[in-house]
């Protein structure tokens, strides 16, 4: 069975950073897509980030380009996201998730395994 923690959330003061890391147990997922997603209470969950298998391309969300960088370590099954210029608006539960199948990465449909989540929160 396939288990995604992440780890790295916390407290940030605005315009500071945090890095956040996502390791697969389970799985080896260098044939996975790997996204990160982020929800606040009564909101649907949205798109941060994602890197496709090959680790060529990268994807992001318009309101995190230029401040948030996917990567990921296929050796240690592991996959980041260092989160810069951090902002109030940025507080949010934060889920990476995986995907073998074909299809856009960029919604939450189709990915087929999830973390627990961890806590971001950016005060003013």
């Amino acid at each position: 069975q396939v288990q995604l923690v992440e780890s790295g959330g916390g407290l940030a003061q605005a315009g500071g950073s945090l890095r956040l890391s996502c390791a697969a147990s389970g799985r080896t997922f260098s044939s996975d897509a790997m996204g990160w997603f982020r929800q606040v209470p009564g909101k649907e969950r949205e798109f941060v980030a994602a890197i496709p298998p090959g680790g060529f391309s990268r994807y992001y969300a318009d309101s995190m380009k230029g401040r948030f960088t996917i990567s990921k370590d296929n050796a240690k099954n592991t996959v980041y996201l260092q989160m810069e210029s951090l902002k109030p608006e940025d507080t949010a539960v934060y889920y990476c998730a995986g995907r073998n199948r074909i299809g856009p990465v960029t919604t939450t449909r189709g990915y087929e395994y999830w973390g627990q989540g961890t806590q971001v929160t950016v005060s003013s």
